[in-house]
Order: structure tokens, then C-alpha cells, then sequence
């Protein structure tokens, strides 16, 4: 095994555990500091909290067959601690604590900390600050009120003196008027969030997930909210029932999350657990989602902020993830307008989703829209639906269903025809699938470039769902259809196995060149 540092704070530390495991380690660990055992762990990546700041430590793992690693690692400096009950809030879970929470934060020096200890802090919208470390105690619980008139309502753009745009509100990928986030910033930088404390949006289907495609005074609050921030690190925290997507980084960049565990019911709307928004330089490390859409979605503008901006998501990098329940484990898209470029996802596990892969682009969304270097390898799957999709129809927004969306004929060329460069999918083992092992469908008159299989298996579950591989016009609901691949120019499959198939294992449709070993 071998034991890597992975993100030290003043207060904590986390750790990888690689001995070949996937999310989970092969067997449990015993992981001890300075001589004294801390915790029992069975997950690659694992944290400690509780430390001194500027504070040397020795720490060491082992495992059934004794010592497995050690590695000395030191803490952070910090300034000074501003105790919230201490500066007045309750924690009775009754009185609003906004505002006790909000001056310790304003009054906190550089590099100082902002304790939230043990106990429950009814809050509206909290708002961050350059150089602030902010932690959640184990015990503490932020709880979200419901009453969405007592949030500030951020417009979707305002004009500058000089005729710039300064954009505030977003709902998916466009500039339009959203509450103020449950933890907010805007602008800032060199900021901490951890802790083993929680976030509850307390967001139901009688709040903020009645009636959900209505704006009622402002698109839903993210629980934690970033727009054109910089250096930001989240490490640990619980995040559940929240009134929309969970974490939203906009325009933002080197960005760290590292051991969230992030949890919505299955039947909440549009409560994707993370979604980078034409954010560069983000690392997603060992993060846990449960929830009722996508798990991650990366994406860079719908049309208009794609178009203007061209500034598109990339350097993502997910790794030892588990993503359970949600609409896809790793989307791109739909709202892509600048594109994404530069997407490794590898070592992670997907259990339960309806896809693995998810891509969704359709005409309309401009030449800036290039989807390229998306890399996934080294992951386990079991009973997604479908593994891989790539859908170049995908009918979302009003004009979804139209002609000039769904037309399979090929269309001219022009600055609303998107693209897809290459992708790569190697050391993935999918068991239990249900729909289809692989459905990808590029653009008649602008097809995918190419897309390499490697080393992977898919295998389907005995009794088996039936339903669509992919959300588009005149694709019909299935069940264990092997890999389908339309509009490619090369295709290369290396050891590719699909078990269990009914019908062709392989079946190809406008594929210029194609590979198969």
C-alpha cells in the first residue's frame, strides 16, 4: 500500500490509502498519530480533524498484516479562533443565527478561524470572505430556513457604468435572478471550508421542490454557492436536502473537494451534488453522492454566457468517488457552451445510476461548445443502466423537440453546430447493467472524431429494466442492447466484452474507421 498526503489544513488532514482499492479500501485500516490510534477506515481516501495548528505529526496505517505505511506531515499556521456562540449565537435550532454567524466572519482576521461548535444554527444566506477558515465542529448543523423571501435575490446581470455586465444570479447556464446560496461567495479567495459538521437545505416537496420548473421570485438557492472566486478548499462536511444543486463554482478556478458526503432523496429535482461551471483547475477527491439527479455536472454556459465569455471548464480531475443513485454518475452538460476540455475521471465507483458517462450537447449550443480529452479509466460499475452515453439530441429547453434539434439529416455547418474531439475509456468493469452497454450518437455533419474503448467489460443483470439509453427523438426505451455507436469518424474498440447482450453485441451506423481487437 502506499500512503499519500493529500490537503493539510491548520485543524486537519487527508489522507489516501492506495493499496488498489476503488472508494473503498481492499480491507480496513487502523491509522494512528503520533503513537495513539485516531480511527479505523475502509475508504481510500480518509481524513482526520481535530488537530493544532503549526503542529508536526507522525502518523501511521496498519492492516491485518501489521504496518502497511507512515509519513510525517505538518499543519497549518492560524491566526486566532472566533467562537460564534461566543460572539452570540444560540445553536438552539429555533433562533436565526445568520447574523452571529456573518459577524464572526466579518470580524475575523487573515487566516483567523470561525468555530461553529456543537449544536444546530437556523441560517439564511452566510457569506464568505477572502482568507477566511471556516469550520463546522462535529455536532454542528447549519439549518437552512425555507422561507425563500427572507434570501437576498441576486439578479441574473447588472450593467456596469462602463457597459460591462456583472453577473450575480444563474439558472442553468444562463444569466437570470437566483436566491442568494445557503454559504455564499462572490469574489473571493484563499478560503477554507471543513469540518465534520452538516448542511441541511431542509428543502422538501413542500418548499423549494413543489411546483420546481416555476420561478417563484428567483430560481432555488445552491447550498454552497461560488461565483468568480479563486483558491478555495472544502474539505469533509455533510451536505443533504438541498433546494437545488448542492455546489455550484462559477467562472471560478483552483478549486479543492476533498471528502464531502453529499445526499438528496432520489425523487428531488435537479439536485446535482456538484456542477463546475466554466470553472479551470478543479480537483474532486474522494467525495461520496446519493441523490436524485446528476452526481457531478460539468458544464460551461448554456448559449448566450458560452458565446460571450468563451470560457469553458477544464482540468477537472475526479478521482475515488463513489456516486450512488443519481440521473448520471459524471455528466457533460447539457449547459456547454463553451465547452470542456481536459476531464480525467478515474478510480472511482458508480453504483445505481441511470448512466456512467453522460454527455449531453444538441445543435444550438455554437462552435465553442468542443467537448475534447474526456478521459475515464479504472472504474467499477454495477448496476448503472447504461455505462456510456454520448447524445448529440438531447431535447432539453423549449425548443428541444424542434426540427433543426432533432433532425437526423445533416445540417450545414455553422456557428451553432457544437463538437466532440476524443475520448477515452480504458480499465472499467460494468456488471449488472440493465438498458444498453454503450449508445453514442454524434452529429450527422459533425461527428464524433474519436472515441477509444479499451480493456472494458460490460455485463447485464438477469432481470433486467427497460428503458431509454439516452433523452432524444425516435430513440426507443430497450433492454440489454449492446454498444451502438452513430456519426463516429474513428472508432477503436481494444478488448471490449459485453455479456449478456441480446441482438448484436456491436452495432455501427456512420462510422467512418473503425478499430476493433
Amino acid at each position: 500500500m502506499e500512503l499519500r498526503l493529500i490537503l493539510t489544513t491548520a485543524r486537519s488532514a487527508a489522507f489516501e490509502l492506495d493499496d488498489g482499492g476503488v472508494y473503498y479500501t481492499k480491507e480496513s485500516y487502523r491509522l494512528f498519530l503520533d503513537g495513539g490510534e485516531v480511527k479505523t477506515t475502509d475508504t481510500v481516501v480518509t481524513s482526520i480533524f481535530d488537530l493544532q495548528p503549526d503542529t508536526a505529526y507522525h502518523i501511521e496505517v496498519t492492516g491485518k498484516n501489521g504496518p502497511m505505511g507512515e509519513l510525517d506531515f505538518r499543519t497549518e499556521k492560524e491566526s486566532a479562533t472566533l467562537n460564534v456562540r461566543e460572539l452570540g449565537a444560540a445553536g438552539d435550532g429555533l433562533s436565526d443565527d445568520t447574523g452571529f454567524l456573518q459577524a464572526a466572519i466579518m470580524a475575523c482576521p487573515p487566516n483567523g478561524r470561525v468555530l461553529i461548535p456543537e449544536g444546530t444554527y437556523r441560517i439564511t444566506s452566510v457569506f464568505l470572505k477572502s482568507g477566511l477558515r471556516l469550520e463546522l465542529a462535529k455536532g454542528a448543523v447549519l439549518l437552512a430556513e425555507t422561507d425563500r423571501y427572507r434570501y437576498a435575490r441576486f439578479p441574473g446581470s447588472v450593467e456596469g457604468m462602463d457597459g460591462t455586465e456583472y453577473h450575480l444570479g444563474t439558472w442553468e447556464g444562463e444569466p437570470l435572478p437566483m436566491f442568494a446560496g445557503i454559504l455564499c461567495g462572490i469574489g473571493v479567495s484563499d478560503v477554507l471550508i471543513y469540518g465534520e459538521g452538516s448542511i441541511n437545505g431542509c428543502a422538501d416537496h413542500t418548499n423549494w421542490w413543489y411546483n420546481e420548473k416555476v420561478m417563484v421570485g428567483a430560481y432555488r438557492p445552491r447550498m454552497l454557492f461560488l461565483n468568480h472566486c479563486a483558491r478555495v478548499r472544502v474539505h469533509g462536511l455533510h451536505f443533504c436536502s438541498s433546494p437545488a444543486w448542492v455546489i455550484h463554482p462559477f467562472f471560478c478556478s483552483d478549486l479543492v473537494f476533498c471528502g464531502q458526503n453529499i445526499e438528496n432523496p432520489q425523487i428531488s429535482p435537479n439536485t446535482d451534488g456538484m456542477d463546475p461551471e466554466s470553472c479551470k483547475n478543479v480537483e474532486i477527491i474522494g467525495v461520496r453522492f446519493s441523490l436524485g439527479d446528476d452526481c457531478i455536472a460539468v458544464k460551461s454556459g448554456k448559449i448566450y454566457m458560452g458565446k460571450k465569455y468563451k470560457t469553458p471548464s477544464e482540468h477537472v480531475h475526479i478521482r475515488q468517488c463513489l456516486m450512488e443513485n443519481g440521473h448520471g454518475a459524471v455528466t457533460v452538460g447539457s449547459e456547454i457552451g463553451a465547452g470542456v476540455r481536459d476531464m480525467v475521471v478515474e478510480k472511482c465507483r458508480f453504483s445505481h445510476t441511470d448512466r456512467g458517462l453522460r454527455i449531453k450537447t444538441r445543435r444550438g449550443r455554437g462552435k465553442d461548445s468542443y467537448l475534447d480529452g474526456i478521459i475515464f479509466r479504472d472504474i467499477e460499475m454495477d448496476h448503472v443502466m447504461t455505462p456510456f452515453t454520448a447524445n448529440a439530441f438531447y431535447f432539453c429547453d423549449p425548443d428541444g423537440k424542434t426540427e433543426y434539434v432533432q433532425s437526423r439529416e445533416p445540417y450545414p455547418v455553422d456557428e451553432r453546430t457544437p463538437g466532440m474531439g476524443h475520448f477515452l475509456f480504458e480499465n472499467i468493469r460494468a456488471t449488472n447493467c440493465h438498458v444498453a452497454a454503450a449508445y453514442f450518437v454524434g452529429l450527422p455533419e459533425k461527428k464524433i472524431e474519436l472515441l477509444e474503448m479499451k480493456n472494458c467489460s460490460i455485463s447485464f443483470a438477469e432481470d433486467t429494466k427497460c428503458d431509454v439509453p439516452i433523452m432524444s427523438n425516435g430513440v426507443e426505451a430497450c433492454s440489454k442492447k449492446g454498444l451502438h455507436a452513430e456519426n463516429v469518424e474513428k472508432l477503436i474498440l481494444e478488448n471490449v466484452t459485453i455479456e449478456g447482450n441480446n441482438g448484436e453485441a456491436v452495432e455501427l451506423i456512420g462510422v467512418d474507421e473503425r478499430i476493433i481487437k
